[in-house]
């Protein structure tokens, strides 16, 4: 009866091992796949980082790009409004030059004239 309760406890014990060593494995199981997933999941959330960081690098480049095309679309159409303005006062000084040169052409004819009454008169 001593040996079949020795050999009992032996079976009893390798089997209590052998669930111990069952369950350490299963558990390193979980936990290694807890932390790959977890190891998965900072790696996804990195790369979303990276994604957004460049997404934002990329699009404060279009707004520089937007931004100096505005300022040169401005740039240009302020200098041509420029010269719009400035033509059309050259044209304007020209008018006013020519109608103050008929000016003084009518008078100096109308002064011919009378200086020419005047002769016609003395005579």
């Amino acid at each position: 009866a001593g040996e079949r309760d020795a050999e009992v406890y032996k079976r009893q014990v390798a089997e209590e091992r052998r669930d111990s060593l069952a369950f350490r494995n299963a558990e390193g199981r979980r936990i290694r796949d807890l932390e790959s997933d977890m190891k998965t999941e900072e790696q996804q959330a990195e790369h979303e980082s990276y994604e957004l960081k460049w997404a934002g690098e990329r699009d404060a480049e279009d707004y520089k790009r937007q931004v100096a095309e505005e300022r040169r679309d401005s740039l240009a159409f302020r200098n041509a409004e420029g010269r719009r303005i400035r033509d059309l006062e050259t044209d304007m000084k020209t008018e006013e030059q020519q109608a103050e040169h008929e000016s003084y052409e009518l008078k100096w004819a109308g002064e011919r004239d009378a200086e020419d009454y005047k002769r016609q008169v003395a005579e």
